[in-house]
């Protein structure tokens, strides 16, 4: 069966990428978000995940504020992004999985979860720059990669309770899937932040920290926060907090924190990453 050996959490601010192409990463304000990262590329290099189940959020590429699903999930064999209006370059094209992605999809339908499936669908920064963070010089074709997208920009959004069901609902099915490959599950965005409005610029260091702690020990009790609570304790686009309590749902056995850091503000945002190692249960 396929095996999922850990996870990553980490922040996908447009900036990073701009960052990384101006060759910036050692300069007083980025060393210390990037020095967090290291050891990360490590696991995965040593590793070799032949899957990467990627949770992101769409910021109006693909799905706009006329159509925003609540949960996507790509079926392609190839992934291509465009741009998105921050200066990011184009990079190139990311390596899909269709067979396991189809596997999912079905199985989260089975489940209960109406899932909008994408045989084709542009990805966005919050997709790309991850996987350019984990593999600089934008050397990530040779993993493959299935999107999963939620929606955290418009209203009405998923509760963290039903993204942390999603997340469990995924790990499920690729333990249910017959080929012998390993699978290594990302969250992305986050951590507080709030890019506009009076509240502009909040960080909530204390409730980052809480969340990280609680991803590694108990997950549960983040799904007890709702959306709202979330925009009020650390900005708006802390519901991006989602994507990492759906990565950490899909994580069913032992959980073994390797490597954490944390620097804030970076881009006004509390920035995250995490490194957990996973031992799947026995059947």
């Amino acid at each position: 069966m396929a095996n999922i050996i850990g996870a990553v959490t980490t922040s996908h601010i447009p900036a990073i990428a701009n960052a990384m192409a101006n060759k910036q990463e050692d300069t007083p304000y980025w060393k210390p978000f990037f020095d967090g990262y290291p050891p990360v590329r490590k696991w995965l290099n040593e590793k070799q995940p032949d899957v990467i189940v990627l949770f992101y959020n769409d910021h109006g590429l693909e799905f706009f504020i006329d159509k925003k699903p609540t949960f996507a999930i790509g079926v392609a064999d190839e992934y291509h992004n465009s741009d998105e209006g921050w200066g990011i370059a184009t990079i190139p094209p990311v390596t899909g999985e269709s067979e396991l992605s189809w596997h999912i999809a079905n199985s989260l339908v089975e489940d209960g979860f109406d899932m909008t499936i994408c045989q084709e669908m542009k990805v966005d920064h919050g997709l790309t720059v991850p996987l350019s963070l984990m593999w600089p010089g934008n050397n990530y074709g040779h993993v493959k990669v299935i999107p999963v997208c939620i929606n955290c920009e418009q209203h009405p959004m998923p509760q963290p309770w039903r993204c942390f069901e999603l997340g469990k609902a995924i790990g499920k099915a690729i333990e249910s899937y017959d080929e012998d490959i390993t699978v290594a599950i990302f969250g992305t965005g986050g951590l507080s932040h709030q890019l506009d409005g009076e509240r502009a610029g909040i960080i909530n260091r204390e409730f980052d920290i809480e969340c990280m702690d609680k991803l590694v020990s108990d997950p549960e009790s983040l799904t007890k926060y709702s959306n709202l609570d979330l925009v009020k304790i650390g900005g708006a686009q802390t519901v991006e907090l989602n994507m990492w309590i759906a990565m950490r749902g899909a994580l069913r056995g032992k959980v073994t924190e390797l490597h954490r850091n944390y620097h804030a503000p970076i881009s006004n945002t509390g920035s995250g990453v995490l490194l957990l190692e996973h031992e799947m249960p026995s059947k």
